[in-house]
């Protein structure tokens, strides 16, 4: 963990899968696979994806731009990624898979999000959580909804299939 990111408030969603570890992070793993699975995803083209380096640009629905560049890469568990357009302030994010039982486990994505960053926490946590975190808690359940879909349907989520998000959609 990155100490300077992971000292914001942060916002948290988890869902249970029907699949194993092995399966879901197959999933999570796979070059551009945000254009199958993410609801307010227009196209996710992949800058870099080798053993060493993991980058790609997401484009929002609403032609927002955001550079992905994975930090930490672990096989099977997760991995961390920092967020944001290219040479702005940057969100980090934590994606982690545990495993529940034999075939079900856990998929919970953390994001300690730049907008605030700036500002002392005690300061910041009423707008965070009459701002921010509900935003980001209808954000990070559609997506993972999205893979959920994709998972039951073996089809692409239909853009804003959970509903529009303002700072998506």
């Amino acid at each position: 963990m990155d100490k300077e990111y992971t000292r914001r408030l942060s916002v948290a969603h988890s869902e249970t899968f029907d699949l194993n570890r092995s399966a879901l992070w197959a999933m999570i793993s796979t070059p551009g696979i945000l254009e199958k699975c993410h609801p307010f995803c227009r196209t996710n083209a992949v800058q870099t994806w080798n053993d060493n380096e993991h980058t790609d640009t997401l484009v929002y629905l609403n032609g927002r731009t955001y550079v992905r560049r994975f930090q930490t890469w672990s096989e099977g568990r997760g991995y961390t990624l920092l967020i944001g357009e290219k040479g702005g302030a940057q969100s980090y994010v934590e994606w982690q898979i545990e495993t529940q039982e034999k075939d079900t486990c856990r998929l919970t994505i953390t994001v300690y999000p730049y907008i605030l960053a700036r500002i002392p926490s005690l300061l910041a946590r009423i707008p965070h959580a009459l701002w921010v975190r509900p935003r980001l808690e209808t954000y990070l359940k559609s997506v993972i909804l999205g893979f959920q879909y994709y998972t039951k349907n073996q089809r692409n989520v239909p853009r804003n299939h959970f509903g529009r998000h303002p700072w998506f959609s």
